[in-house]
């Protein structure tokens, strides 16, 4: 499923980023390559207002797309522009806090997620998952087990020495 993401409203909702970095865009698009690395096949496109790269090509790559609108009220105007050359509406999602971005979105039939929902799946990426042990149900090993194991793999009796 092919996302547009409004780029400055998804940074507002990540807790480890900031509006006031300078490199706010470059360190979404990081997360994002992460993101799509994880869903392969992935495709990101994520607008942002305006911005300090003059070659946005520079951030796309790895499943993901960074455009730079020329200011704030270009941004939404090319998501929307985007958004209406959308054909297969139902592979798509739109992620935006953006009220006019998502009337369009839906207005289209393409469903919609709040930066604030896509940052929670984001931060979801970076929760530690249960180990395999965890998965299998280890237990640890009773004394006879410890003692099996080691009289298979030819360990030393406590009374013998090591060669």
């Amino acid at each position: 499923m092919p996302i547009l993401i409004d780029g400055h409203n998804l940074i507002g909702q990540l807790p480890m980023l900031s509006l006031a970095d300078p490199d706010d865009e470059a360190r979404l698009v990081l997360i994002l390559r992460r993101y799509a690395a994880r869903r392969r096949g992935r495709r990101v496109i994520v607008v942002f207002d305006g911005g300090v790269y003059g070659h946005p090509e520079q951030l796309s790559g790895y499943g993901v797309e960074a455009h730079f609108a020329r200011s704030p009220a270009d941004a939404d105007a090319e998501l929307i522009r985007k958004i209406r050359a959308i054909r297969r509406r139902d592979e798509w999602l739109v992620v935006s806090s953006d009220r006019a971005v998502i009337g369009e979105a839906r207005a289209r039939g393409i469903p919609t997620l709040s930066a604030q929902e896509f940052a929670r799946r984001l931060a979801s990426l970076d929760q530690p998952r249960a180990s395999l042990s965890a998965k299998r149900n280890d237990r640890p090993l009773s004394r006879e087990e410890v003692e099996e194991w080691l009289r298979v793999f030819g360990e030393p009796d406590s009374g013998e020495e090591e060669p």
